[in-house]
C-alpha cells in the first residue's frame, strides 16, 4: 500500500530494470548498471576486472545487463526493480 508521499509500493524500487539493463549492456565495462542500482561493490569489481583484462571482462557487464532485462533484479535494498 502506498502513502500519499510514496510513488511506488514499498516492495518495488524506484530504479528501472530497463535503465539498469541498458547501462549494463552499453557501459558494463565500467559497472554502470550496478552503480545505478546501488550495488557499488559489484560495480567496482566489474570495473577492476575489465581494467585487469584490458576490456575483455566487459563481457561480464554485457551478460549482467541482458540478465537484468530478462529476469529483472533487485536494488541495493533488496527491492524488485520496476518495469
Amino acid at each position: 500500500m502506498t502513502t500519499p508521499y510514496q510513488q511506488y509500493p514499498q516492495d518495488v524500487s524506484d530504479k528501472s530494470k530497463v535503465v539498469a539493463g541498458l547501462l549494463g549492456i552499453l557501459l558494463g565495462t565500467f559497472g554502470a548498471g550496478r552503480f545505478y542500482i546501488g550495488d557499488t561493490k559489484t560495480g567496482v569489481l566489474q570495473l577492476v576486472v575489465s581494467l585487469v583484462t584490458c576490456g575483455v571482462g566487459g563481457i561480464w557487464g554485457l551478460i549482467d545487463g541482458i540478465l537484468i532485462l530478462v529476469n529483472g533484479g533487485v536494488d541495493a535494498q533488496g527491492r524488485r526493480l520496476r518495469d
